[in-house]
């Protein structure tokens, strides 16, 4: 089976969880006997762009000439099974899918965000949930409101290419959705089921988890979409070394207030930007993972290394969290607005949660409120150690890359036999 991977990767200079799982699945693939063929670019490329190329950059999310050109040159040397799509923008465009349809390649896209729909990307806007653009036919709140890179120009390109690329988008051919909620979101959006897969990522096993450390890790970018202001709150309504160490890794524009609270605070550690290394070092150094998302966070990269290392996972009740932890029946879908947690009992049995804590197979998950996420801290401390196995026995099954690199390879064989753009 041969393959061509597209992806327009994020700049390297903010560290990207798609990038890490292109190049995983990449690995993956390859190690499973697929020809794959990479088709990539990346943002880092734009400064030193010709001044003809950095001229036409304006129309590149709509249309990118130099990228169809060499795509089609690809497709008609190779003759690939199957493009397999992830970030289209803004060196690629969406209009890939159009020419791998030219050359009678099917096309499969793995939705790693909502930009059918919110030219942010996230549904989250001035600190809360926002879709606002839902259901336009042209996202006009989204250049009021400046929402891609805060820039009116620039979203008002996004939300015209959102509206240009709607018949692009309902023409793949299978939508690989990383959660439930990005299944409905899809769903919402007038995708029919039967076009959708839910398929998760994989990282790679880190081997046997080691014994529980102590305290808690917060792992990710440090932006307010993100939570860490959230935690922070949370935290500081705790006496100090009441709940071990909370050590917060990442960088961002949230950095000084982390700094700040390290510097009041010696229960509270910060690591600044860890290299993978460095990742897998304060995973086993803590006992549960944070991910404090505000907004649908569709798969947070961390949950699963923490699973895979066997440290259960405290998070918002939001996007794909519920279902990455084992919590996801019912779930809320994505852009609709915070959940509400009702009580469970662990395990079917035993003590039930304190009301607002919900428990899943791997963690638990709280409304993403200050007074919530205290209140389950102390919680999630106490029950670490009679999840750990749980954790890693939820990885192996759903997350590890053999079970996910089959799952794909059935996705790819089932499309190339049954294209539906023709």
């Amino acid at each position: 089976m041969r393959i061509v991977v597209a992806h327009n990767r994020y700049r390297e200079a903010q560290p990207s969880g798609e990038n890490i799982i292109v190049d995983a699945e990449i690995a993956q693939l390859t190690a499973a006997g697929v020809e794959v063929l990479p088709f990539l670019r990346s943002s880092d490329e734009i400064p030193s762009m010709s001044k003809v190329a950095k001229a036409l950059l304006p129309i590149s999310p709509i249309w990118a000439p130099r990228a169809q050109h060499d795509l089609s040159r690809l497709l008609t040397e190779h003759r690939p099974d199957v493009l397999h799509l992830h970030n289209p923008y803004p060196l690629l465009s969406p209009w890939v899918v159009r020419t791998a349809h030219r050359h009678g390649v099917p096309v499969v896209q793995t939705v790693h965000n909502y930009r059918q729909v919110c030219s942010s990307g996230i549904y989250f806007r001035d600190g809360v949930i926002c879709q606002d653009c839902k259901g336009r036919a042209l996202g006009v709140p989204a250049i009021k409101h400046r929402c891609y890179r805060d820039s009116a120009a620039q979203s008002a390109l996004m939300a015209t290419t959102l509206a240009v690329h709607r018949g692009t988008w309902r023409s793949v051919d299978r939508y690989i959705a990383l959660t439930s909620a990005i299944a409905d979101h899809l769903h919402d959006y007038g995708i029919p089921d039967e076009r959708v897969v839910v398929k998760p990522n994989s990282v790679p096993d880190p081997g046997r988890p080691t014994p529980l450390g102590d305290g808690f890790l917060y792992l990710a970018r440090l932006s307010p979409e993100k939570g860490v202001d959230l935690l922070l709150d949370a935290w500081r309504r705790h006496p100090v070394g009441a709940l071990g160490t909370l050590r917060v890794a990442g960088d961002g524009e949230l950095r000084p207030l982390v700094e700040a609270v390290a510097a009041e605070r010696p229960d509270v550690v910060y690591l600044g930007q860890l290299d993978r290394a460095g990742v897998r070092a304060a995973v086993e150094a803590s006992a549960v993972v944070i991910v404090a998302s505000m907004w649908h966070d569709v798969l947070p990269t961390a949950i699963i290394e923490a699973l895979a290392s066997g440290r259960p996972v405290l998070g918002t009740a939001l996007g794909g969290i519920p279902y990455l932890v084992g919590a996801d029946a019912p779930h809320e879908p994505a852009g609709t607005g915070p959940a509400e947690v009702a009580s469970a009992v662990a395990g079917g049995g035993g003590s039930p949660m304190p009301a607002g804590i919900g428990l899943g197979e791997a963690g638990w998950v709280v409304a993403p409120e200050p007074a919530a996420l205290a209140a389950a801290l102390p919680v999630a401390r106490a029950g670490a150690a009679g999840l750990a196995l749980a954790a890693r026995a939820r990885y192996e099954r759903m997350f590890h890359p053999d079970v996910v690199t089959k799952q794909l390879i059935d996705i790819y064989a089932g499309v190339a036999r049954t294209p539906s753009h023709t």
